[in-house]
Parts: C-alpha cells; sequence; structure tokens
C-alpha cells in the first residue's frame, strides 16, 4: 500500500512542482479522475494480493487528496478554467 506513493511522481511534471493551493485531483495525469475506476477495478481482483493491496493505495491516496481538495479549496477536484 504504501507503494501507492508512487503515484505523486506526476507532480514533479507541474509547474511549480509543490503549489498548496492547488488540487491535484484531475490535475496531474495519475490523479485523473478517468484513471480512478481502473484503480478501483483493480483493487476488487483477487487472484493476484500484491496488486490489489497497490491498488487499494491508490484508491485510498485518491480519496484522502480529494478530501484535501475539499478541505482546503471547497471542491472535490480541480475545476478546469473554460477557455473563451
Amino acid at each position: 500500500m504504501l507503494l501507492a506513493f508512487a503515484i505523486d511522481i506526476d507532480h514533479l511534471l507541474a509547474q511549480p512542482i509543490y503549489d498548496p493551493t492547488r488540487c491535484s485531483v484531475d490535475f496531474h495525469p495519475l490523479h485523473s479522475l478517468y484513471l480512478l475506476p481502473l484503480y478501483i477495478l483493480l483493487s476488487l481482483q483477487w487472484r493476484y494480493k500484491p496488486l490489489q493491496w497497490f491498488a487499494w493505495g491508490l484508491v485510498i491516496h485518491m480519496g484522502l487528496d480529494s478530501l484535501d481538495c475539499m478541505q482546503n479549496q471547497g471542491v472535490w477536484f480541480y475545476q478546469h478554467e473554460a477557455k473563451p
């Protein structure tokens, strides 16, 4: 489960790398809402336990990041600005 923190490697692609006011859910590539169903499906598989634990770590990580967004910015995920 601790290996799931490797998902934060995508923070290195952002500019600036660390921004305490930014919501990471749906901003960084590996924190995408489109990948969340995959993480959930992987957590429900039962044949290979290490992968299942890793996926549960990803799901929990996404949930905690989303909770952080709600607590600090009042939104559950990054709100993309509409382009005119």
